[in-house]
């Protein structure tokens, strides 16, 4: 199983462009799961079924942005169930449509049932508060889908904290928060140990001058749940995508993370 994690950065910049190599490169990638940041659906335009096409089964969280930017979630099996969390949690999240898409869907054998989860806090860093309460939530959501019922769980998206943060440290099983603890295996970390992984990088032109002495983190992720004894997919790749240009073409002010997970044998 393919899962993916990428921030389409809405329609801005050269959207014509990025639209063309984002098709090609998804296309060449062949995700099972995807989870995307900052796509934009409106009346008239989805931009996740135009890179797609019909090949997938699509699910969009309804609270967006006034220009139709939010968060979506891409499978290539059907949806049995999908699940919104509200992440406002203070008055300062009020501006910005923090989110957690929770899908459940059944993959073939031998992965079996499946919940998958597209968790995005607020992007601001200085709002890390904001990012340990919006991690409990979305851990208590899938702790009662996974109650009593024996289901994989990958957790993915853009979470603005690095690593060494307390919010990603809480997926990690590294502290607890809330009164709560889980533990996640993150993919990049299984892979490659100790290596920056950045996927907000200076090396990006799209990236806003506002991060200009940013010297790069790394923010985007992909987990697996653990639950009481080590993950139950094994990693047997990572690595980031969309993470040079292609003909001089970036696609998004981020870099995406993709990993191939496995039952372990």
């Amino acid at each position: 199983m393919r899962v993916l994690t990428l921030n389409l950065w809405g329609l801005r910049g050269n959207w014509a462009e990025r639209r063309s190599v984002l098709i090609s490169g998804l296309r060449d990638l062949q995700p099972d799961l995807i989870a995307f940041q900052e796509s934009i659906v409106t009346d008239a335009y989805d931009q996740v079924l135009d890179l797609l096409g019909a090949n997938y089964h699509i699910a969009h969280h309804r609270r967006r942005e006034p220009d139709g930017q939010g968060i979506s979630i891409a499978s290539r099996w059907s949806l049995s169930k999908v699940h919104e969390l509200d992440l406002q949690v203070s008055a300062r999240t009020a501006d910005f449509a923090c989110t957690a898409l929770v899908v459940e869907t059944f993959a073939p054998d031998p992965i079996g049932s499946l919940i998958f989860v597209n968790h995005v806090p607020n992007w601001q860093s200085d709002f890390e508060l904001e990012h340990e309460q919006q991690a409990v939530l979305t851990a208590q959501i899938v702790e009662e889908l996974v109650r009593g019922r024996r289901a994989h769980v990958v957790l993915a998206g853009d979470f603005t904290a690095t690593p060494d943060t307390a919010s990603v440290r809480f997926w990690r099983g590294l502290q607890s928060l809330g009164g709560m603890s889980v533990c996640y295996d993150d993919a990049w970390e299984r892979t490659h140990p100790g290596e920056p992984g950045h996927t907000f990088s200076p090396r990006n032109p799209l990236r806003s001058k506002r991060w200009l002495l940013d010297l790069g983190r790394r923010i985007d992720y992909i987990f697996i749940r653990c639950g009481h004894t080590s993950s139950t997919l094994d990693v047997t790749a990572c690595g980031l995508a969309f993470e040079q240009p292609v003909g001089g073409v970036w696609v998004s002010d981020h870099f995406g993370v993709v990993a191939d997970l496995a039952v372990p044998t």
